[in-house]
């Protein structure tokens, strides 16, 4: 029986490409697509399916959001997030949120895919940079992830993406272009309306 398997992501021409690939064999079958975090619970909670593959920078509802209230309302749905962040403090707060699994977006397809082969059948997965850094972590006798100010600890993950591009020396409308949200959306979450 294939696993049913829902594409969270709000790039149309990547979300094709992994349907595609999924779709060669008769492993999985792409019961949807949807484009952001808020689509994705209701598609859950209406269809449950096997297994949610999430993107995590998405404009409204982000992956980690979505991620928390998939893993609460559908338990038996696991989820595997898609991200471009690599740091301690990004793949916490996805295995925190509920994620089995997490993947580098710059991994291939055939990662992705033994990633969600693993996840599906009940285990857990980590792209080989991240759990490779948090073994190096844990042999060196620091198995904590670096320290987070309380401050940092206190901000929702979208927040940590907009201080990211801000320590990038991005505008506010830089960042509201790479991140798909409203001027003052970023300006909110940066809290200051003069940049």
């Amino acid at each position: 029986m294939a696993i049913e398997v829902l594409l969270v992501e709000d790039h149309s021409v990547v979300r094709q490409s992994i349907r595609a690939f999924l779709e060669k064999g008769e492993e999985f079958r792409v019961m949807g697509e949807v484009e952001n975090g808020a689509e994705a619970i209701q598609f859950c909670r209406r269809s449950a399916p096997a297994l949610v593959l999430m993107d995590v920078s998405m404009p409204g509802l982000n992956g980690i959001e979505a991620t928390t209230e998939i893993v609460r309302h559908c338990p038996n749905t696991k989820v595997v997030v898609l991200s471009g962040f690599d740091d301690d403090v990004s793949v916490m707060n996805a295995i925190k949120a509920g994620a089995r699994g997490y993947v580098l977006n710059r991994a291939s397809l055939t990662d992705m895919l033994e990633a969600i082969r693993t996840v599906a059948k009940g285990g857990s997965d980590l792209s080989p940079q991240v759990s490779n850094r948090l073994l190096r972590r844990i042999q060196n006798g620091n198995g904590n992830p670096s320290p987070v100010s309380p401050v940092i600890q206190g901000l929702s993950p979208r927040e940590i993406q907009v201080l990211r591009l801000v320590a990038q020396g991005k505008s506010s409308k830089e960042i509201a272009g790479v991140l798909s949200l409203e001027l003052e959306t970023v300006r909110s979450l940066r809290g200051r309306d003069d940049c």
